[in-house]
């Protein structure tokens, strides 16, 4: 398949470059002139679109989207399928996606979790809003780039899937990192405190597969000093999707916005930015109830 692929970054490069590792031919932009082994150089995102069967944008928020899309889906053919895999919130994926299809375009809002190691590794999760017909056309991508593609919907579905799922990810960990700074001072061994938990009714994904408490449990960012697999400034983007999200849907999401708080805290006046997300943990640590 002729693949043309719009951000190159540390999720679009892996992504991309197991694309042409299956034998897909892909062509790449990237503004920061990133580039991929085996991939043809385009000097636009137009011109990578042009002549393209799926043209996939990996980006880093709605407007550039906005943006982006207004350039490609002139050059596009009618047909082709745009796949947008970035984390947007859900009007500006519902826009795209009105204007692809207006000009004869399939169009997929398909976020993706699973971090830079599912990227490199293919075994993303895509959740996919968008029409069935495209859904099909892109399949076999999915498949390469993934473990998983779940078609959720129409267009936004993708980006409304990966909100909610996203926000139960934040308060999970920092449930889970408060837990486990209350086991401190309580005297009771991490250890015990992850072999109790991860086998009763409080597990969590961030507790049994992503424990932010070092040498308990699989091997995590924990055991790396924090070095990010998720951002915590990632994480703070996406609560905030999923409180615009509830505002415009008229949702009560207090735990969602707590959330959002406290992340914002961390990253934008403590020392969170640039630590992965379960960093909350050494966080929680050094703070009392004051």
């Amino acid at each position: 398949m002729k693949i043309g692929f719009i951000g190159l970054g540390n999720m679009g490069g892996p992504m991309a470059a197991n694309l042409i590792a299956a034998g897909h031919e892909v062509t790449g932009f990237d503004v920061a002139g990133v580039r991929v082994e085996g991939a043809a150089q385009a000097a636009s995102a137009a011109e990578a679109a042009t002549g393209a069967e799926v043209v996939i944008t990996m980006l880093p928020n709605g407007a550039i989207l906005r943006s982006v899309a207004e350039e490609i889906i002139p050059a596009m053919t009618p047909g082709a399928v745009l796949l947008d895999c970035s984390t947007v919130d859900v009007e500006s994926a519902r826009v795209v996606a009105e204007a692809a299809q207006a000009a004869g375009l399939g169009a997929l809002d398909a976020p993706v979790s699973g971090g830079i190691g599912g990227a490199a590794g293919g075994t993303l999760t895509f959740m996919v809003g968008g029409g069935a017909e495209a859904f099909a056309i892109a399949g076999p991508l999915f498949d390469i780039m993934g473990q998983k593609a779940v078609h959720c919907g129409p267009s936004g579905n993708g980006q409304a899937a990966k909100i909610c799922n996203n926000m139960i990810l934040g308060v999970t960990m920092i449930a889970t990192c408060e837990a486990f700074a209350l086991a401190d001072k309580l005297g009771l061994s991490r250890e015990a405190m992850f072999d109790v938990v991860s086998t009763s009714s409080g597990y969590s994904w961030s507790m049994n597969a992503y424990c932010p408490a070092p040498g308990v449990g699989p091997q995590s960012p924990a055991d790396n000093g924090y070095k990010p697999g998720f951002a915590a400034e990632l994480m703070l983007k996406d609560l905030g999707l999923s409180q615009q999200a509830a505002e415009a849907a008229d949702a009560d999401t207090p735990m969602g916005a707590r959330a959002l708080e406290l992340y914002r805290s961390f990253v934008e006046e403590e020392d969170g930015r640039g630590r992965d997300f379960s960093a909350m943990l050494p966080r929680f640590e050094g703070r009392g109830r004051g």
